[in-house]
């Protein structure tokens, strides 16, 4: 578990059952499907139910429940998804909670989304191509899969076009 930026931890599963046995308080962003969402909603086929009012996510007090694998197709990464979570962090933050942003390894949904939040947020250059190396040396284990990958870079270069 590393914090990446004030408040801001990024980690896998294990940083996540450490935090609950040490009772030590965080906001967190359970950014798997696997177990975390599929525990919540209680299905047991492949996918959610497309109709639960809580199929892309859940935002239960602290704690935020991501429908997300890890696609290696950008389009299979809901950008209502992504959203959620980047407004969690912001939420979060802003009542000086410390936030875990964690998926089951710490290797791409999590950081993708910490790198996220803060290239938008302009702790990060605003060149996507030094933005990425930056943070690489934040959280060096930052692997991102192909679709959070795409996610991520077609997401930086539309906000840099805009702005």
């Amino acid at each position: 578990m590393i914090e990446v930026h004030k408040n801001l931890w990024v980690g896998g599963h294990a940083d996540w059952d450490f935090i609950n046995l040490s009772g030590q308080t965080f906001s967190v962003v359970h950014a798997a499907k696997e177990p975390y969402h599929r525990e919540l909603l209680g299905y047991t086929t492949q996918g959610a139910p497309k109709e639960h009012p809580y199929y892309l996510f859940a935002r239960l007090d602290n704690i935020l429940y991501l429908n997300l694998v890890d696609a290696e197709e950008e389009r299979y990464i809901p950008k209502a998804v992504i959203d959620e979570a980047l407004s969690f962090i912001s939420d979060r933050l802003s009542f000086g909670n410390k936030v875990l942003v964690h998926c089951n390894e710490g290797k791409s949904r999590a950081p993708g989304i910490a790198f996220l939040w803060m290239y938008e947020n302009n702790c990060l250059p605003r060149d996507f191509r030094e933005a990425g190396p930056v943070f690489k040396q934040i959280y060096p284990d930052f692997y991102p899969k192909n679709g959070i990958f795409q996610f991520i870079r077609n997401r930086a270069y539309g906000n840099q076009i805009r702005k």
